[in-house]
């Protein structure tokens, strides 16, 4: 820059003409021929001679007269349906079609204003920034370009340009507005020219000081916008839930929150985009959840159609404004309480209808070649219907299972409320532990034959997983130990491999306190199959040597059960009626000695020598009732020369009166014709059995092989009985059914002593855990105690606080824990 020039005064008018005249070229796009050179210099020039505010001023009075023509171009496209409007919403009384032509050129027009200016304002920045850098800087003014930025927004924006009627940032607000609603109601809007208009309010703030948040966007536009959004969204959702179905609902939703991040994304700021959404979210969908999930086409209907699809539309539409979604979460575990409440009472209905009576058709369950006819014997009605209710509760947890997985995308809350509700499914019935195991039971006996192992493998972790829902998994363990019992010793479990399979999936669920028992059982079965063979062995060995007692040619065969009377459930082969004891016992105390005639005496006291010398100090037990005997039986009149029969020791002993080769007992009973009442006598079976046994021998039609008179189904006092001579069958090996070896519900008595014993057993392991707890904590609250003791016991059964109480007292009254009197609240001690 020439030296000479920095020393001459400079006068202000001529310079300012040039850089004015020069202005108006460049605002009028006529700028080609300037030297931005020179102008720079003229400019440098009045600042270094400190003429910098009053060029400012005169710059900054340019641009309010410039400006002030380009408004009155801008308000000239202002025509008659931008400004008649109505009283709702802002919006005119003219066409869509005129508002959308009639805005669109009024956008237009702001948004080259603008960008114009914005033009302009850049080359005079360039040809002031000598100013801009030392004046504005050292007197802290805006720079030129904010300050004509400033202008802009007061000239264009602010000003009233007509009386009465808005200013152009009102008029832009509602026409930008509209433009907004028209594309909502399906209508084709030009978004780009919105989207200059909207840059053009982010670039302008409502005062001089230029803070962040008090841009024209976010302060004159964004709130009215969202207040119009919330307005229409309410207005939008209350109207569909009455007109529409749940799942257009869902689908429009959905599509309106995609719409409206487009819309930021395309029209308006990207910075809008989660509060629109929100609003859309909190106007259709959190505000409208709860009447959406339960209106008729609601959650209960997709549950009951197996709309998979709209069940996850509700699911995402929740998830998006609560995490924890509560609606949907309500309404499943309603859904599911109420499903699962009508199988309960489905099941309690059947169980309370009068029972059928079980047919006594031991014909059905002949053999021939080992291959039994097939099974035609009436199952319990109740039996039925426990089957049948965990049939369907798998069902019911394989349904909902899929609809999680499904639908809800295996959600941790979804997934967790469906286990607690059928876990209250299951608690809430009653007679949940009884059915689980018979449900087992069935297909233990039944329904895992045929089966791969890959089907095997799956039917046991259904019963894994029901099992694993019930909270009173000590009365399951009774009901199991009972129907286990009756499998292995009536030998009616398909596969003890499956058995045990099943035993060592319960002690990783439950442990091995539950599962102890169980496995001592097995561990019986294979002593006694080892003993029964040593047996064998050691009577062999007597009929080589001497034929002693228990020996000879035609002494029986014994196979034995030895059984631990503290692991077997026993009481589960006794009668319905018999509730006495079990038999075989010493005649006293309720117990009844069966009567045996000799050559079965001499067999049992043979094995009785046998197991005193192989293990002394024991004492045995016989349970007549559980066993079965094979015995030979000859008809003149059938085909077979001699028939192979199994039957019940009962039923054994009750043939065993009517051999002709025992001729000195049949005389003293008087030859081949017995009342029930003699028969009794002579062998002692209790009353109960024996009807049923004479049941399963003279009235069943293929194993009649006695003949009853009179001829009726039930067997009643003084009924005679003498030998069918006339019997015939086309099996040779023939078996008599034995009516009580099936599993079926309990009745209400056996009920009663089923809890009974749970709540004895449930008495005792309280005070254990109360006991534990003390002896590791020395001295404890009454809360406390109660809490822990809770804790420990809720993986058995679910414990009852009115009995911790009670056996609290009880262990104080035995002197196993004191009251500490001084403590602030109910405290114990433990003492050693």
């Amino acid at each position: 820059m020439p030296s000479q020039g920095l020393t001459t005064d400079v006068e202000f008018t001529p310079v300012w003409l040039i850089l004015e005249n020069a202005f108006t070229e460049i605002h009028t796009k006529n700028a080609s021929k300037l030297s931005f050179e020179e102008l720079y210099r003229n400019a440098y020039k009045l600042v270094l001679k400190k003429k910098g505010e009053e060029l400012y001023n005169k710059v900054v009075a340019f641009e309010r007269a410039w400006l002030a023509s380009v408004r009155s171009l801008v308000v000239h496209t202002l025509s008659a349906p931008l400004l008649m409007g109505d009283e709702v919403g802002g919006r005119t009384l003219a066409t869509t079609n005129e508002r959308r032509e009639a805005g669109e050129k009024f956008l237009r027009c702001l948004k080259q204003a603008w960008e114009e200016h914005n033009t302009c304002m850049g080359m005079l920045t360039d040809v002031l920034m000598y100013m801009d850098r030392v004046y504005c800087t050292d007197h802290r003014k805006q720079s030129i370009f904010a300050k004509a930025m400033g202008v802009f927004r007061d000239e264009i924006l602010r000003t009233e340009f007509r009386q009465e009627m808005p200013v152009l940032l009102e008029v832009l607000r509602r026409v930008v507005l509209d433009q907004i609603q028209m594309a909502r109601d399906g209508e084709a809007v030009d978004p780009f020219v919105i989207k200059s208009n909207v840059y053009m309010l982010e670039a302008l703030y409502r005062s001089e000081q230029e803070v962040e948040d008090e841009k024209l966007y976010l302060r004159d536009f964004e709130p009215d916008f969202l207040s119009q959004s919330r307005d229409f969204y309410r207005g939008e959702g209350e109207r569909l839930l009455k007109e529409s179905d749940a799942g257009t609902y869902c689908r429009h939703a959905k599509r309106r929150i995609d719409e409206e991040g487009d819309r930021c994304r395309s029209t308006l700021s990207e910075t809008t985009t989660p509060k629109i959404q929100m609003v859309v979210e909190d106007e259709l969908i959190r505000n409208k959840m709860k009447g959406l999930i339960e209106m008729e086409s609601g959650v209960a209907f997709m549950v009951d159609n197996d709309k998979l699809h709209e069940l996850g539309l509700v699911f995402e539409l929740e998830a998006r404004v609560d995490p924890r979604k509560p609606e949907l979460t309500k309404a499943i575990q309603r859904i599911v309480m109420e499903m699962g409440a009508a199988i309960n009472n489905a099941a309690i209905a059947a169980s309370e209808a009068a029972p059928t009576t079980e047919a006594v058709a031991p014909a059905e369950e002949q053999e021939e070649g080992g291959k039994k006819a097939a099974p035609a014997k009436a199952i319990n009605a109740q039996t039925l219907a426990a089957l049948k209710w965990v049939a369907e509760i798998l069902a019911l947890k394989d349904r909902f299972d899929a609809i999680c997985r499904q639908a809800f995308a295996s959600d941790q809350v979804l997934s967790t409320t469906l286990n607690r509700s059928t876990a209250d499914v299951i608690n809430s019935f009653s007679r949940s532990s009884e059915y689980i195991s018979l449900f087992i039971d069935d297909n233990m006996k039944r329904g895992i034959k045929d089966k791969s192992e890959a089907e095997v493998d799956a039917l046991l972790e259904k019963s894994i997983v029901v099992l694993r829902y019930v909270a009173d998994k000590d009365v399951f363990e009774t009901y199991y130990k009972k129907h286990l019992c009756k499998r292995l010793l009536l030998k009616k479990s398909q596969s003890v491999e499956v058995e045990k399979l099943m035993i060592s999936r319960m002690k990783v669920e439950l442990g091995n306190a539950f599962t102890g028992k169980l496995e001592a059982m097995f561990k019986d079965m294979t002593l006694s199959e080892e003993l029964s063979n040593g047996y064998r062995k050691h009577v062999a060995g007597m009929q080589r040597d001497d034929g002693g007692e228990g020996g000879g040619a035609k002494a029986a065969e014994l196979s034995i059960k030895v059984l631990t009377s503290m692991t077997w459930p026993l009481e589960a082969f006794r009668s319905g009626v018999d509730s006495e004891g079990m038999e075989g016992g010493n005649g006293k105390g309720g117990r009844v000695e069966i009567l045996l005639p000799p050559e079965i005496r001499r067999v049992k006291e043979g094995f009785e020598r046998f197991y005193a010398q192989k293990y002394s100090g024991r004492r045995l037990t016989w349970q007549n009732n559980m066993g079965d005997a094979d015995v030979k039986a000859r008809f003149p009149s059938s085909r077979h020369a001699v028939h192979d029969v199994n039957c019940s020791t009962y039923a054994m002993l009750i043939l065993l009166l009517f051999n002709n080769d025992d001729n000195a007992r049949g005389a003293r009973l008087g030859g081949k014709e017995m009342t029930l009442e003699e028969i009794e006598a002579a062998t002692n079976i209790p009353m109960d059995d024996l009807k049923r046994n004479l049941q399963s021998l003279a009235v069943a039609p293929k194993t009649r092989f006695l003949v009853k008179e009179p001829m009726s189904r039930e067997i009643n006092a003084g009924d005679r009985f003498r030998w069918n001579e006339g019997f015939t069958s086309k099996f040779m090996k023939i078996k008599v059914g034995v009516v009580s070896a099936g599993n079926k519900v309990e009745g209400d008595r056996e009920r009663r002593e089923t809890e009974k014993k749970s709540n004895d057993s449930r008495g005792f392991a309280i005070e254990a855990a109360v006991v534990r707890v003390m002896k590791q904590r020395k001295e404890l609250p009454h809360a406390q105690l109660l809490g822990e003791t809770i804790t420990q016991l809720s993986h058995q059964f679910r414990p009852d606080v009115g009995m911790i109480k009670k056996k609290i007292e009880s262990l104080i009254e035995r002197e196993y824990l004191e009251r500490v009197e001084e403590a602030a609240v109910p405290s114990y001690r433990y003492l050693a």
